[in-house]
């Protein structure tokens, strides 16, 4: 038996994701987090710091640097420049500390829609205006429509872009040329460029995600990537990500931006799972998620092909472990979808209009569970929607 199908108990354990539902038998597939213990490695960690007792101010020491630099040369080929590296709590306190250091009140931010939830409250709460670019649907899952953004780019009023990469919702892996492409239009208009990397880790066997970093090497490239070992770990309780800076000038302007934010300190829990994360016990545990993720994916894609009279369409995926469902086929839209779910096969999912534009005949369905919760999961929705 893999270690990913220990049944883990969450219930009334202070878990965002499993002491929400109000009734302890809703199986709750929404949030992304993983209901899998983290790697050993990590677990024994935070053990060795428990038991030093004290939890006072936390100093990031050069083990902290080494880890991370290691990690992304070796596995991705990316060389970082910890001259330009910024440590933060979270992915989401970066983008929003980003989007104030490189944007004024007024400004407008592209986004490929449909995006993260979280990506539209930043750009709100700082004052700027979402410029939507609607990702195109193909039989390979969503594309980039390259035209479509180089007319919002080259509107001077939008100096901003946030790319996510893999795309969540959709699970696009996007491909070197892809992001190659993204980087050229972006220079053209000198716009800045967020890209938002924390499923990174998170792609299935055979596909490799290429940094934005490593194709926008053009000295007139401005971005900020955001990266934390909290989606592949499961340790995004432990408030840790980094921010890697393209110039001495947007690492200045970020950091101030980030103590404005009052974001600059982290807990020494993070700084201990990022560096045991990141060695090559974590990364076997990682390949061997891979591996079981995918396998719920496939999953998942036999049982929605198996019951065509539900009305779904299954988005092909490359990575993430957050399935995009088209159920526009059905008599339901997404948000009424979510709540047959959570009413009648007492399943709690995401609804696709929390991402936006486009997102509106969508589902998300969180797959990072053992396959015996996933396969509880597929009962019920058959029950409950097929009768």
């Amino acid at each position: 038996m893999s270690s990913f199908d220990e049944a883990v108990v969450r219930r009334n354990t202070g878990s965002y994701k499993w002491d929400t539902p109000a009734a302890d038998d809703v199986i709750p597939m929404w949030v992304a987090d993983m209901d899998f213990r983290a790697p050993d490695c990590v677990v024994d960690a935070l053990r060795r710091r428990v038991d030093h007792g004290v939890f006072g101010y936390t100093k990031v020491r050069p083990e902290f640097y080494s880890a991370l630099t290691g990690w992304f040369s070796s596995r991705h080929g990316w060389e970082i420049n910890t001259d330009r590296l910024i440590y933060t709590s979270g992915v989401v306190p970066a983008v929003s500390a980003i989007i104030k250091a490189v944007t004024r009140p007024g400004d407008g931010v592209a986004l490929l829609t449909p995006a993260y939830n979280c990506f539209y409250s930043s750009i709100r709460n700082n004052g700027c205006m979402l410029r939507s670019v609607p990702l195109l649907m193909t039989a390979a899952g969503y594309a980039i429509d390259f035209d479509a953004l180089e007319a919002t780019l080259s509107d001077r009023r939008t100096p901003l872009l946030i790319f996510c990469n893999p795309q969540n919702p959709g699970g696009r892996v996007w491909t070197p040329d892809e992001t190659r492409r993204v980087a050229e239009i972006a220079r053209r208009h000198s716009t800045f460029v967020i890209s938002d990397e924390i499923h990174c880790e998170l792609t299935f066997p055979g596909v490799d995600y290429t940094p934005y970093a490593t194709v926008a090497t053009d000295g007139a490239d401005r971005w900020a990537v955001c990266v934390s070992p909290s989606k592949a770990f499961n340790t995004a309780g432990l408030q840790i990500a980094c921010i890697v800076a393209s110039d001495d000038d947007a690492a200045r302007r970020i950091d101030r931006a980030i103590n404005d934010n009052e974001v600059c300190d982290v807990n020494p829990f993070g700084v201990e799972g990022l560096i045991a994360a990141y060695t090559p016990a974590g990364a076997a545990w990682l390949d061997e998620l891979r591996v079981y993720l995918h396998g719920n994916f496939t999953r998942l894609a036999a049982f929605i092909d198996s019951h065509p009279a539900l009305g779904w369409k299954l988005t092909p995926m490359e990575g993430t472990y957050l399935a995009w469902i088209d159920v526009s086929a059905s008599d339901l839209d997404g948000d009424a979808t979510a709540r047959r779910l959570l009413e009648d096969a007492r399943i709690m999912v995401s609804e696709g209009s929390d991402y936006g534009p486009g997102g509106e005949n969508f589902i998300r369905i969180n797959l990072a569970c053992r396959r015996h919760t996933l396969d509880e999961a597929l009962n019920r929705i058959e029950s409950a929607l097929l009768k």
